[in-house]
């Protein structure tokens, strides 16, 4: 039979064939060649170059089914982020989604086996927050970027701010109504300034400090009842309480040093290894040989990478920072501050909030030793060797 005409009903058929999505078990990974029926993948797999591709894949089988793992993730979760970004979706409406794109990496040439097995391995990698439902699973993407967790971190910065306004707020109308309770409010009293003698000079004493006047007292008074009423702000319970504060002028000196202080605070960094710290293995790629085994940090490479030594066994690893997280010690131990405005400074671990995920520390080295640090995340400390 001879090859059909050009643009006759057979050779359009053939033109529209291979544009779709064919069948997933007729698809050759390593030679990226889709087939279109049986008989073709058949005769596929019985070519030298299918031959040829699955002896070298014979000589490292892990080293091509992590990369079509690593191609498989990572194509996964950019479609994630952009498409979906952090809200919680069906994993088989993304899945589905992915696989609509011809020249996709299949999940048959990957480690998991099913979409589930998948899911249930970002949960463990900390990538995707994971949920099993009776209707399925469901995956929330987690923002890694550092500009997103700054952002993150100063929006929680200044909620707690916030929330210690009120709650001095809140203290300063406490004091208040206790103090207006069983007092009658002083309302002024006018009277028309009248003189004896029109020769007389009018002289005037003040006395500096001394607050005798009624008009003084009412005026008082009338801010007292308004901050029972409203919202009282930090910056006027001073005032309103009728206590002002000195001002204390700040040598140049000083002022330099505050503002080094606050840039060093504001500055954060997305690495955080240091020599000398104690760490704990969290990856499971190493056979499960160190999982969850501490080790000390002998050098850091390049900011993100580090060579440890395993504390029981002696084993030196190089490893990345992704596999590695801190370790907090016990109250009175000494602690290494990794990232933030202490970053370098050697303390002693004074209490842990469990709630807050963060501990309180006394710096213990440097021109800022004797300082007291309050919440400073577990992520950013780390027990010191």
């Amino acid at each position: 039979m001879g090859k059909p005409d050009f643009l006759s009903p057979k050779a359009i058929s053939n033109h529209i064939k291979p544009k779709g999505l064919q069948r997933l078990r007729w698809f050759c990974q390593m030679c990226q060649k889709q087939c279109r029926d049986e008989n073709g993948f058949r005769c596929h797999c019985t070519s030298q170059c299918h031959q040829r591709q699955l002896l070298l894949a014979a000589e490292n089988p892990q080293q091509f089914v992590g990369y079509f793992s690593q191609e498989f993730c990572r194509d996964f979760l950019e479609l994630l982020r952009r498409r979906f970004g952090t809200r919680r979706v069906h994993s088989n409406a993304v899945y589905n989604e992915y696989i609509s794109h011809r020249e996709h990496t299949h999940m048959n040439a990957t480690q998991w086996d099913t979409l589930a097995g998948f899911t249930r391995w970002l949960g463990r990698e900390g990538l995707c927050r994971v949920e099993e439902t009776p209707k399925g699973w469901y995956i929330q993407y987690i923002h890694r970027d550092p500009e997103t967790v700054h952002r993150q971190q100063e929006g929680r910065k200044k909620k707690q701010d916030l929330d210690d306004e009120e709650k001095a707020a809140k203290l300063v109308e406490r004091q208040v109504r206790r103090g207006l309770e069983g007092k009658e409010l002083e309302m002024p009293v006018y009277t028309e300034l009248n003189r004896e003698n029109k020769d007389e000079k009018l002289t005037f004493k003040l006395k500096k400090g001394v607050s005798t006047s009624v008009t003084a007292s009412s005026q008082t008074s009338v801010l007292a009842l308004k901050m029972v009423s409203g919202a009282v702000k930090r910056t006027g319970a001073a005032h309103c309480s009728g206590q002002p504060k000195k001002k204390i002028k700040k040598s140049a000196l000083d002022e330099i040093m505050e503002l080094e202080e606050e840039k060093k605070r504001t500055s954060r960094t997305d690495y955080w290894l240091q020599p000398g710290i104690i760490v704990k293995i969290v990856t499971k790629k190493l056979e499960g040989k160190y999982h969850k085994r501490k080790a000390v940090v002998k050098e850091v490479i390049d900011k993100y990478t580090a060579i440890v030594k395993v504390i029981d066994s002696g084993d030196k690893l190089k490893l990345d920072q992704t596999h590695l997280e801190t370790v907090i010690p016990a109250p009175g131990r000494k602690v290494l501050v990794l990232n933030g405005g202490y970053r370098g400074n050697e303390g002693i671990l004074e209490s842990i909030n469990e709630k807050r995920f963060s501990v309180t520390i006394t710096i213990d080295s440097g021109p800022l030793k004797g300082r007291r640090v309050e919440d400073i995340q577990y992520e950013d400390v780390s027990k010191l060797a």
